[in-house]
């Protein structure tokens, strides 16, 4: 089961059908995003990393000993270049190739790498995948949300507060 609706601003009611759908779009793109960017960070704050070199000059083992944002900071344009023109790409993929639009009432988007075939799973079960799937985005953007806010804001998350990790 879905937790409870929390609409402070009403956004719910702010539209047509298709202006909510377009929003549970985006709050599943996001939920997922932010799901991918918190196992990163917390990877990246545990040390472990890729073998081999990032770039001529950068290791991928002298990016695991700074913070993410130290981190991405350090990642050169041109690779910075090639994760947004992919996440572009994705963005294509899901928002113009799929069939009807999530819109006008096609399929919401799904994951693009890879593909993922949920053919064999029963209706009910797809359902609570769907339900979990939304609730652990929802934490996950919450998650990573207070890991930047406690890094660039030194006790602005409490529970983060005495974590080296996080600043």
């Amino acid at each position: 089961m879905p937790l409870p609706n929390f609409d402070p601003f009403k956004l719910a009611e702010s539209g047509s059908d298709e202006t909510l759908r377009w929003y549970r779009a985006a709050e599943l793109k996001h939920g997922r995003c932010a799901m991918v960017a918190t196992v990163g960070y917390l990877t990246n704050t545990a040390g472990y990393h890729f073998p081999g070199m990032l770039s001529s000059d950068i290791s991928f083992e002298s990016l695991s000993t700074m913070s993410p944002p130290e981190a991405w900071a350090a990642v050169p344009i041109s690779g910075k270049a090639q994760i947004l023109a992919t996440i572009f790409a994705a963005e294509l993929i899901t928002e113009g190739y799929q069939g009807t639009h999530y819109m006008k009432g096609g399929e919401y988007p799904t994951m693009v790498f890879p593909a993922i075939d949920f053919s064999g799973v029963s209706k009910e079960k797809m359902e609570r995948k769907r339900t979990s799937e939304l609730n652990n985005g929802r934490l996950a953007q919450i998650a990573i949300l207070s890991f930047i806010s406690e890094h660039y804001i030194p006790g602005s998350v409490p529970v983060l507060a005495n974590m080296p990790a996080f600043h």
